[in-house]
């Protein structure tokens, strides 16, 4: 057991715990438990209270001497586990529990700050800019006249005119004298209290019950204890839509626990949590039209425990581990009746890697906007732009792709190169060109929900236009392509070795280069031996060569106007 080092003569707090299992529980005078308090000037309802000290916010878990030093400690549970030293046990003895092992420390109440009013904090934070104002208007003025009061009453008209109230870290940890809130900000429509010293749900009840116009809650970074009884809260947040709760510890049924107090909630953010199985939410949030679950790592066959909430218009599942969703309730080709409304939905780095996962998401009835960047997936294409083709191809009405924009030109460009693409797969699975011939096997059309129509929208590719999958091999990497420029009989053939994977644009770019054409419109094809008297147009910059199936030895034509 490491020792515990004391500062107390030089005002310090224990430096070190270690925790000892099994310990017993301290048993205090309470009459001089008090009196200490009194000396130290400690709130009598200091446990369960929040504190910040030097920065750091924390929750007051036991108040009282910790032997063989004199005077009071604060038992304090970190937010940030990293500030702490010991799970509360010292020596035997256990004072307090935390959820993290190095999550408590001791701490003297003179080191410790217990908070402001909400009144009290919005004078500090609003009178330097008041008093900018103020001066701003002493130096245009041409008569500098002073009066008594004149701040404070400039003052208090300045807060009753504000909309927005904006206490993020401004330490308040309640409401302060009797409907002094009401009196000072009544119009009040949006409130941020992010990282501030709120210690319950009822105190923070008592704030928001006079302002009776608030619609915007932000009280992320916060730790507050979930009431008893919700629903008798409910007044206190009876026109709020929009609620923030990042990054406070939450588990998802502690949030239904509370909902009952949000009867009006359309918008919910929730990022950043403790949030792991997912239950169906009965009788509660089924207003909402934004739920963000993002950055916890959820089991994902809860996923579909949220698909029932009637107006959910846009989900974030961006960071929560999630490779996989599944809508058994339709077939390929059909639409669910899960996430009726949804028509945004967020997916970025997560663990998607097969694109069945995409080809599920086109069975959701409302879906215009997707967002899954940094997965798996994308990196099973040589080049992301070609991803972003695929999904496009698979997903019929996509508007938005990772915050990009889906042009009708873009959509049919995308899905004429899918068809080429899988063409060949689609043949082999027994597709053919006479309707009345085309029947691929069960596989294929699962695997394809949309390949057949495709081919009613534009018709079965060519035959010439099919594109064989090859695997990525070291000897298809370089290809030999010999550059003519057929308007132009003095210019000599150009011989060059480029990687296949090389996009159009770059070939491009290395032409104007070579041929000394700046500012010029390349247009290219290229034949190739197989095709014999045939030129096939290379219409896509974003698209690298092999996505066009140049080989080895073909001859590229360029053009210029």
């Amino acid at each position: 057991m490491r020792l515990f080092l004391l500062g107390a003569a030089l005002g310090e707090g224990p430096r070190d715990v270690t925790s000892v299992a099994g310990a017993a529980v301290i048993d205090i005078d309470h009459h001089h438990h008090r009196r200490l308090m009194k000396t130290q000037e400690v709130p009598e309802d200091a446990v369960g209270r929040r504190v910040s000290c030097d920065g750091e916010r924390g929750t007051v878990r036991y108040v009282g001497p910790v032997p063989p030093t004199a005077a009071l400690w604060l038992g304090v549970e970190w937010d940030n586990p990293e500030r702490g030293k010991h799970d509360g046990s010292h020596e035997g003895v256990r004072y307090f529990t935390c959820r993290h092992p190095t999550g408590g420390s001791f701490v003297r109440p003179k080191k410790a700050s217990f908070g402001v009013d909400y009144v009290t904090a919005l004078n500090q934070r609003y009178q330097v800019e008041l008093q900018e104002v103020i001066g701003e208007e002493m130096k245009i003025s041409s008569k500098t006249v002073m009066m008594v009061g004149f701040e404070d009453v400039k003052q208090k008209q300045r807060l009753e005119t504000l909309t927005e109230v904006g206490l993020r870290r401004c330490e308040v940890s309640g409401p302060g004298p009797e409907n002094e809130i009401r009196n000072t900000t009544p119009i009040a429509q949006s409130l941020d209290l992010s990282g501030n010293l709120l210690s319950s749900w009822e105190v923070l009840a008592a704030v928001t019950e006079q302002l009776e116009s608030l619609q915007v809650l932000q009280l992320s970074h916060n730790r507050l204890s979930i009431s008893s009884e919700p629903s008798r809260l409910g007044p206190a947040f009876s026109c709020l839509r929009v609620l923030s709760l990042n990054s406070c510890a939450l588990t998802w049924t502690q949030v239904l626990h509370c909902a009952p107090m949000w009867q009006q909630l359309e918008e919910l953010y929730l990022a950043d949590n403790d949030i792991t199985e997912l239950q169906r939410p009965e009788h509660v949030l089924q207003a909402l039209k934004v739920l963000d679950l993002s950055n916890n790592q959820i089991v994902q066959d809860t996923v579909l425990e949220i698909a029932h909430l009637p107006w959910l218009e846009k989900l974030n599942l961006s960071s929560t581990g999630l490779s996989a969703i599944q809508f058994n309730d339709a077939s390929p080709g059909e639409k669910t009746a899960l996430f009726p409304a949804l028509k945004t939905l967020l997916l970025d780095d997560n663990n998607i890697s097969e694109w069945r996962v995409v080809n599920e998401l086109e069975k959701l009835p409302s879906l215009l906007h997707l967002s899954c960047r940094r997965n798996p997936l994308q990196q099973k294409e040589k080049n992301l732009e070609t991803a972003r083709q695929i999904i496009i191809a698979r997903l019929s009405r996509l508007e938005l792709l990772d915050m990009r924009q889906v042009l009708p030109d873009e959509r049919r460009g995308a899905e004429l190169d899918y068809c080429k693409m899988f063409g060949l797969a689609w043949m082999k699975a027994g597709g053919h060109s006479d309707p009345e011939k085309n029947h691929p096997n069960t596989e294929f059309t699962s695997e394809h929900p949309r390949f057949l129509a495709l081919l009613q929208k534009y018709g079965a590719p060519d035959e010439g236009e099919l594109k064989e999958q090859k695997p990525f091999a070291l000897k298809n990497q370089l290809l030999t392509v010999t550059f003519i420029c057929p308007e132009d009989s003095e210019r000599k053939p150009i011989e060059k070795k480029l990687p296949g994977s090389m996009i159009v644009q770059k070939v491009k770019g290395l032409l104007h280069r070579l041929l000394k054409l700046p500012g010029t419109e390349l247009k290219l094809t290229y034949t190739c031996s197989k095709m014999a008297g045939r030129e096939i147009e290379i219409d896509n910059d974003l698209k690298p060569l092999e996505f066009y199936s140049v080989e080895d030895g073909d001859r590229i034509l360029v053009r210029w106007s």
